[in-house]
Formats: structure tokens, sequence, C-alpha cells
């Protein structure tokens, strides 16, 4: 659970972001919480396809903040935007945002990623898995000192891999970070274990 939480009249100015490395669950999350009654934000630019047959829910404004671009943020107070972990540092200060952050067993991010790369037609070992298994957990160690840092931000983490295992009671602690109201029955009904294919068992 969140160690911090905004009180109840900060939560319209609120700026809920899904986040995680590629790969890990981020647009299941989406899903769940538009589903769930919460307005998302996104500009269905990326279509779905055979990677993530239900869609990608992100917005191409979003990967213009590693330039210093922000001017959709002020629109995303009261809904929830999908930010990929790179771009966490990036977010401008000044607004309350709450991070549902997602975590995935690195194997299968690999093996997604990997997969993803091969049905776009690209070559899927220009790079090596243990250099961007570096690359990621470097990511994530900066991602881990950057919102330790922010007197803004609260933050839910969810393990994938427990989420399709046993969801109901990661859906009902996300309802809780949420403030409560969403619709977990239909929350739990987007979650599709034919879609967990890149799975690894210790």
């Amino acid at each position: 659970m969140p160690e911090k939480q905004f009180g109840e009249k900060d939560h319209g100015q609120t700026i809920t972001i899904v986040s995680g490395l590629p790969r890990s669950g981020t647009s299941l999350m989406m899903s769940m919480l538009s589903v769930g009654g919460l307005e998302i934000l996104t500009d269905n630019l990326r279509e779905s396809d055979e990677d993530n047959p239900e869609g990608y829910y992100e917005m191409e404004e979003v990967k213009k903040l590693i330039q210093g671009e922000h001017a959709w943020v002020p629109r995303a107070r009261g809904k929830v935007v999908k930010v990929i972990s790179t771009l966490l540092p990036y977010l401008p200060g000044g607004y309350n945002y709450r991070i549902v952050f997602m975590h995935r067993e690195m194997k299968e991010v690999l093996a997604s990623q990997k997969k993803m790369l091969i049905n776009r037609g690209d070559n899927p070992d220009k790079v090596s898995d243990e250099l961007m298994a570096m690359v990621f957990e470097k990511n994530l160690q900066q991602v881990e000192g950057w919102i330790a840092a922010q007197p803004h931000v609260v933050r839910l983490d969810v393990n994938y891999n427990r989420l399709i295992g046993e969801p109901r009671p990661i859906v009902t602690q996300i309802n809780t970070f949420m403030g409560g109201g969403l619709d977990e029955e239909k929350m739990l009904g987007v979650i599709n274990p034919d879609l967990y294919r890149q799975r690894f068992t210790s």
C-alpha cells in the first residue's frame, strides 16, 4: 500500500499515471481503470494489434515530455494517462500525481519486447537481453529515486504476474488506492489470462 495519500478534496485535481517498463501490463491497467469508471486521456492514434489486441491507450503528446513539452498535463487533472517509466522524471512539478506502477518478471518483459519487435519486422537481436535488462534495471532505479524525492507523488505498485493469477484482492487494493467507487467486477472482466503469452515459471 502507498505510504501517503491525497485528501478527498485533492482527487479532482490529481493526475493518475499508469507507468512501468514496456510490456509490463500498463495497457491492461489502463483498460481496467477505464471500465472501472475513470476517464482516461488518450488520442487513440496507436491502434490495437497482435501485441496489444485490446489497444495501447497511449497519447503521442506524452512522448514529448523528454523535450520539455507538457502542455497536455493540465488536461490530465482528474483523468488517467499512460506514461512509460523512462518519462516519469520529466513530469512537471506543481501537480499531484497518483502513480500505479506495473511490475513484471524481467524475463517476461524481455521476451514480450522481442516478440513485438519480430511482429514489427525489426531485428530482435540488435540489443542483447543482457544489455536490455541492464538498461531497464537502471531505469527502474532512476524512477525509484525520482518518486522518493517527490512530495506531490503517491504510488501503488502492482505485480502483473500476481494480477493475472489472483486478481480479485489486487483489484480491491487498486479501488481503495483510487478512493473507492470503481466497478471491480468490470475491472476483473477485462483480465484475460489468454493474453498472458510470455510466461515464465521459476
